[in-house]
């Protein structure tokens, strides 16, 4: 398979010359891999007409979440059947505003709800470096087009470790900024308290160019922070850094990640850093916290979708409600039902207050014990996930244990603070290992040039 020539520094980027090869590696490769459910080979074609192409012959790929003006997004979901994008979002439109070329649409689990990539419209994407296994989700397709060089970056989201946990899989970065730094207008919902715009490149520098275009306020989106700029900085000789021990007790932690993550921390002191255990009483009710809330929200943010002003909408009916009840029944899949019933039956009246409210606190001691940590710590280092990539339908994995398998990487979502996942070494069965690292909210500038510093080395 062709690859992208090597950078030529930060400063310096050189991302031409490679259209040829992302497209050549579709065409020899996605039918196998199904990371793409749309191709826009003619988007390519032509001289960037931005003043200041700073992204100059970036290819970028974007999830089946993004609008994308006069092209379809479906959210790789039925009840969007058939629906072309009047606008683009605003992250998209400052890609193209500063001559980077979007060069498709990936699959995705069907609204950003699912960890496999399995629960999509357009059937599973599957990992470059073993097509039985996944690519992890949501974000799978993104992670896999990066993974096999059919773009250069892409453009995910991260609800509660979409970006990270299919970054993993696939053994590229995946990043996911602090909530409220780039814009989620044109974003299809998912959990509009939790959804971030996240970015998956093979090179840190790759994630810098991009992110420094896409970041920054937007009237458009209201939950935007004002007071973020992005900013370069130098980094320091010696950061102090803590890392969850009780990530590394799980117990269903696989081993040779609990291996690496070690090796990775050994690192950190050889290269000066300090280093040092903390623990996370919250961490067992993570996942809880998680589901409650983004359930809750999705049921709100999907009850647009009911096939009267545009999308899937059933061809039988006898009144209204018959007409709503049939086409969210057909249109949506199993995953995102699931999840509507759960979010629903929260919302109800009975079940509010023990619920919700709780999982409301508990958002809340989440947010106070980073602020405690990072008062003391620049950075946070814990695994990615509990295990590398799994086999695509495997029987064995139940709707639950697959919620379970996000609790290292929901912390962060909670916490609406930075985090990205960096590979570092592989299991017996030579699939990536990623090492997730945590840094204090708008501290996203610091987190990328902690981890250029130290993927360097």
């Amino acid at each position: 398979m062709d690859t992208f020539s090597s950078l030529l520094g930060y400063k310096t980027t050189d991302y031409s010359h490679n259209k040829k090869i992302a497209l050549e590696n579709i065409k020899k490769l996605n039918h196998i891999l199904n990371a793409f459910c749309q191709i826009y080979e003619k988007d390519l074609e032509g001289d960037s007409a931005a003043p200041t192409p700073t992204l100059n012959g970036c290819i970028v790929s974007i999830k089946d979440l993004f609008c994308y003006k006069g092209h379809p997004v479906q959210a790789a979901s039925k009840i969007l059947d058939g629906f072309i994008s009047p606008y683009s979002s605003t992250s998209v439109q400052r890609l193209l505003d500063n001559g980077a070329r979007i060069i498709g649409h990936t699959n995705c689990d069907e609204f950003g709800m699912g960890g496999s990539n399995e629960h999509s419209l357009y059937g599973s994407s599957h990992n470059y470096l073993d097509s039985t296994k996944t690519p992890g989700g949501s974000s799978g397709g993104a992670a896999v087009a990066v993974q096999a060089d059919m773009c250069h970056v892409s453009l995910g989201t991260d609800t509660g470790g979409s970006v990270r946990q299919p970054a993993a899989f696939c053994g590229v970065i995946g990043f996911k900024p602090s909530y409220g730094v780039i814009s989620r207008w044109g974003v299809i919902a998912h959990a509009s308290s939790f959804d971030t715009v996240g970015l998956l490149a093979k090179k840190i520098n790759y994630i810098e160019d991009v992110f420094k275009v896409i970041c920054g306020f937007d009237e458009k989106d209201l939950s935007m922070s004002r007071d973020y700029t992005y900013t370069s900085q130098r980094a320091k000789e010696r950061y102090n850094i803590a890392y969850l021990k009780d990530t590394l007790s799980y117990p269903s932690l696989q081993e040779e990640i609990k291996t690496s993550t070690d090796s990775f921390l050994k690192d950190l002191k050889s290269q000066g850093h300090k280093v040092e255990a903390v623990s996370c009483d919250l961490l067992k009710y993570a996942v809880a916290v998680y589901y409650i809330l983004t359930t809750t929200e999705a049921s709100s943010n999907l009850a647009r979708y009911d096939g009267i002003r545009y999308g899937y909408r059933t061809k039988q009916y006898t009144d209204y409600q018959d007409l709503i009840t049939k086409t969210r029944t057909e249109g949506f899949g199993e995953e995102v039902q699931r999840r509507l019933l759960c979010g629903n039956y929260i919302f109800d009246t009975r079940e509010t207050n023990h619920y919700y409210s709780t999982a409301i606190d508990l958002r809340q001691a989440f947010k106070n014990y980073f602020t405690d940590i990072f008062r003391k710590y620049d950075f946070i280092v814990l695994p990615t996930t509990a295990t590398t990539a799994f086999k695509i339908h495997d029987c064995h994995i139940t709707p639950e244990q697959m919620w379970l398998s996000d609790i290292f990487t929901v912390i962060a979502s909670i916490g609406q603070v930075p985090a990205i996942s960096i590979p570092y070494g592989h299991d017996n069965d030579n699939m990536p290992i990623g090492i997730q690292i945590i840094a204090n909210q708008y501290h996203d500038n610091s987190l990328l040039t902690f981890c250029e510093s130290i993927l360097k080395c």
